[in-house]
C-alpha cells in the first residue's frame, strides 16, 4: 500500500489492520509513561540505571521463555527484583554506579545461562532487544495499560516527596523525607516503566524513549510540570510518527523512533540556551 497525501486517509488505511490498531495502543501508553518516568531519570541523573534494568530485564525476558511464559512477565519480574536490590545496596542515588554495575554484571550472566539452556529457537527474547511493538498482542496491550495505570498512581501519590528529593538529596533528608523509601519507589517505577518500554524500542534502545524526549523538554522547560508535559509531547510525537514511517517503509518501527528523538536532541543540543529562551510560545 503506498503513501497517499492525504494523512486522514492514511491513518484510516492503516487502522483498519488489528496489528496496528495494537501497536498505536500500546505506543502510546509506553511514550506516555516513558515521558513522564523519564523526566525523573535526567532530573536524578539515573540514566545508567534506567539502561541497566532494560539489559538486566533481558535476562529475566530469557528465563521466562526457558520456562514457558511471556517474557513480559519475566521482563516484570527481573527488573523489580534487579531495581529493589540497587537500592538495598546503594540508598543515595548519588552514589549507585558499582551498585547498578554489579547487579548489572550478574544479572547479565543469568542471561547467558538462561539462553545457553534454552534448546528451542528463543525469538521472543531476542526480539526484546530490538522491539516487537507491531507483533503485540491484545493481552500484551491489557498488560501495557494496566502497568501504565498503576505507574500513574504512584507517580500521583510520591509526585511532590519524588521531585523535591530529585531536585536537592541533601535538603530533602535534612528534611527528613524518607530518601530510601523514596528510592526504592523511584526504582520501581523505572523498572516497570523500562518493562514496558522495552516492547516498542528494545532494550538495546531504550535510551530514546526513557532519556532522550526528558533531555529535550529539560532545555525547553524549567518548570517541573511543563517539562513533564514537553516530553511526554515529544514522547508520543517520536513514537506515533515513527509507526505512521514503519508502516510504508521495510525497516524497524525503533529505528525511526530512535532516529527522530535523536535529530530533535541535536536541535536542540547545540542552539545556545540564550536563543532558546528567546524563542517566542517557548515553555517559562
Amino acid at each position: 500500500m503506498g503513501f497517499n497525501a492525504n494523512l486522514l486517509i492514511d491513518l484510516q488505511q492503516m487502522l483498519q489492520y488489528q496489528f496496528m490498531q495494537h501497536a498505536f495502543e500500546a505506543g502510546t501508553f509506553v511514550a506516555i509513561i516513558a515521558g513522564i518516568i523519564g523526566y525523573f531519570v535526567v532530573l536524578r541523573r539515573s540514566s545508567f540505571a534506567a539502561h541497566a534494568l532494560s539489559h538486566i530485564g533481558f535476562a529475566g525476558a530469557a528465563g521466562a521463555v526457558l520456562v514457558g511464559v511471556s517474557p513480559v512477565f519475566g521482563l516484570l519480574l527481573f527488573t523489580t527484583v534487579g531495581g529493589m536490590g540497587i537500592t538495598a545496596l546503594g540508598p543515595r542515588a548519588s552514589h549507585r554506579d558499582v551498585q547498578i554495575g554489579t547487579v548489572l554484571a550478574f544479572m547479565l550472566g543469568l542471561g547467558v545461562l538462561f539462553i545457553s539452556l534454552y534448546t528451542g529457537y528463543a525469538t521472543e527474547a531476542y526480539s526484546i532487544l530490538f522491539g516487537e511493538i507491531l507483533g503485540i498482542s491484545s493481552i500484551d496491550v491489557l498488560v501495557t495499560a494496566v502497568a501504565g495505570l498503576i505507574i500513574l498512581c504512584i507517580v500521583a501519590v510520591v509526585f511532590r516527596p519524588l521531585l523535591f528529593a530529585s531536585l536537592d538529596e541533601d535538603v530533602a533528608e535534612a528534611k527528613g523525607l524518607p530518601m530510601h523509601l523514596l528510592g526504592m519507589i523511584f526504582m520501581l517505577l523505572v523498572a516497570l516503566a523500562t518493562s514496558i518500554a522495552v516492547q516498542v524500542v528494545g532494550v538495546l534502545l531504550i535510551f530514546s524513549l526513557m532519556v532522550t524526549p526528558a533531555a529535550i523538554a529539560s532545555r525547553l522547560a524549567k518548570r517541573p510540570w511543563r517539562a513533564i508535559i514537553a516530553s511526554v509531547v515529544i514522547s508520543l510525537t517520536a513514537t506515533w510518527l515513527g509507526l505512521f514511517i514503519a508502516f510504508y517503509e521495510p525497516y524497524p518501527v525503533s529505528f525511526f523512533i530512535t532516529t527522530i528523538v535523536f535529530v530533535l536532541y541535536l536541535a536542540i543540543r547545540f542552539i545556545p540556551q540564550s536563543l532558546l529562551d528567546r524563542v517566542p510560545g517557548k515553555f517559562p
